[in-house]
């Protein structure tokens, strides 16, 4: 079927509600990962903002779980009702910007793309919330600086009705991901690099937009001005180099592989190529300077820190750039479509290919995640070649059997007793596991959110289950300190579909007290002491 202005609208429209409805299943039937399940303890309650992240998602699914329970798609809903949102938004900029069919391929791209269509989509994180009102910002911007791929200059009305929306938009995108600043940036670069747009430099209506945005993003920094601006040293540290200054080739290699492999490789190197093809026509065309300057940083800048900062596996962070470039390669593939050559029928099999391969790897992923059926030569064999021995797709599994471990030893109504974990990761899984029915503590440098939202001092006193995933030395070093006893049972086995795929130690500790040793570099020591959990930097 040929994609016209007249039926784009309504086929993006059946793309948005197929997919809300399997990602609706996909939110079900799914355990939460690793990420999702440390997150989950931040919405149980209302805080001005949080450790690791602005507050906006938090308070998002906290509502949801008030409407659907404290279930994996109550935590999930406001993603996959989000993403839905964008996919919509993704079509009008980019029909405003370029055409209706550009923006049907477009969201087409979007949803086929594997950072976007999971993890963004389906997932119980802050991207949803930033995607969405990055793309209802990026539209208020394109209509109110009259951004438009055609000559002219169409009629505006209610300019400052525009900048109080674009304001109120942005403050939303601040309270979602601290993103944001690219998105700032780059409107900004495009104006000051377009001559015709000098006069915005002096127009009250930016600088009313600027002033809603920081008005909105008030709990953000209330809560880091409260708690010694530890959220903005922790995320700019992670940019930043060490003491030892050196360059790593290999993790800028990596971030690249990564992208492109969670991208999709088929689909990331034609978004870059549109990266390239937009800096080239930035300064003959209002359209592709707008495209650049707003892909462009984010891309760019978490590529290149991985020269000096270990990122680890963040692939993710460049998604709202390459996001921005599924309009001007939605514009390429319309064209090509229309076309009487061989690239028409190139791009008809990449995108027969691409839509094949996505929906033949979400199924089956999807179903090893829940069953665990791909015993042979499956994920788990995948990682062993890199020395690891479990299957990382145990992760997207609920730990039930921790729960079930706890109700028979009778710890589960034991009011003088509170779990913990070396990780703060792992006590992400335990406590999710547990539906957040103890108080969690990590015994680590690096707790986190956790060390924000349960307070040790009440604890005191209190016995605790501690689990660990071979982390013997941690407990060594890090837990027994703080306990009179520290005494070794039985693991918990976590079973898939009848198969143990990862074994949990157990440790029962007894006394919850202060260390005698100065342990002044662990958090939990210092808010024993009545100090933040993290000093002044």
């Amino acid at each position: 079927m040929k994609i016209t202005k007249q039926n784009a609208a309504k086929n993006v429209f059946y793309i948005i509600g197929c997919t809300f409805i399997i990602r609706l299943l996909i939110a079900h039937y799914t355990g939460l990962g690793m990420g999702e399940s440390y997150y989950f303890r931040g919405a149980l309650t209302i805080e001005w903002s949080y450790f690791d992240q602005p507050p906006l998602f938090f308070w998002l699914s906290w509502l949801s779980i008030k409407l659907f329970g404290i279930t994996t798609l109550g935590l999930r809903f406001p993603a996959v009702l989000l993403f839905a949102g964008s996919s919509w938004l993704l079509f009008i900029l980019t029909r405003y910007l370029f055409n209706a069919a550009a923006g049907f391929w477009a969201v087409v791209l979007m949803n086929l793309s594997a950072v976007f269509t999971i993890s963004v989509a389906a997932w119980f994180q802050p991207d949803a919330p930033l995607i969405f009102f990055w793309l209802a910002a990026a539209y208020c911007f394109a209509r109110v600086l009259d951004v438009r791929l055609s000559e002219g200059s169409t009629q505006k009305r209610n300019v400052y009705l525009w900048w109080t929306l674009t304001g109120v938009l942005m403050g939303l995108a601040t309270l979602s991901k601290y993103h944001v600043l690219f998105l700032f940036a780059g409107v900004f670069l495009y104006v000051i690099t377009d001559k015709n747009r000098w006069h915005w430099l002096i127009h009250p209506g930016p600088y009313l937009a600027v002033g809603i945005t920081l008005l909105i993003s008030f709990p953000v920094v209330w809560w880091n001005y409260q708690n010694n601006w530890a959220s903005f040293v922790f995320q700019g540290s992670r940019a930043g180099a060490d003491e030892n200054f050196t360059l790593h080739p290999e993790w800028l290699l990596r971030s690249i592989a990564g992208q492109a492999l969670w991208m999709l490789p088929w689909i990331w190197y034609p978004v870059v190529k549109q990266l390239f093809t937009a800096y080239k026509l930035r300064t003959t065309s209002t359209v592709y300077s707008f495209v650049f300057w707003t892909a462009v940083l984010p891309v760019v800048f978490f590529t290149v820190v991985t020269l000096w900062a270990d990122l680890q596996y963040h692939f993710h962070w460049q998604a709202p750039g390459y996001m921005m470039l599924f309009m001007p390669l939605g514009y390429f593939i319309n064209k090509a479509l229309n076309s009487d050559n061989r690239q028409q029928k190139r791009v008809r099999q990449w995108l027969a290919f691409s839509v094949a391969f996505t929906v033949l790897t979400i199924t089956v992923l999807s179903l090893h995640m829940v069953t665990g059926f791909w015993q042979a030569y499956g994920p788990k064999w995948l990682v062993s070649l890199n020395g690891d021995i479990d299957d990382p797709t145990i992760q997207g599994i609920d730990y039930e059997d921790i729960h079930t471990r706890f109700e028979k030893e009778g710890w589960m109504d034991n009011k003088k007793l509170f779990v913990g974990s070396p990780r703060w990761w792992l006590a992400g899984k335990v406590d999710w596991a547990l539906k957040g029915k103890k108080d969690i503590v990590c015994f680590n440098s690096d707790p986190r959110n956790i060390a924000f939202l349960v307070d040790p001092k009440k604890l005191t006193g209190h016995d605790a289950v501690i689990i660990g995933q071979r982390h013997q030395e941690n407990i060594d070093n890090d837990v027994k300190p703080f306990f009179d006893s520290v005494t070794q049972l039985p693991d918990i086995n976590i079973v898939r579909n009848g198969i143990v795929e990862l074994r949990l130690q157990v440790y029962y500790c007894k006394n919850f007290r202060q260390s005698e040793q100065e342990r002044s570099d662990l958090p939990l020591y210092r808010q024993l002491n009545g100090q933040p959990p993290f000093s002044q930097q």
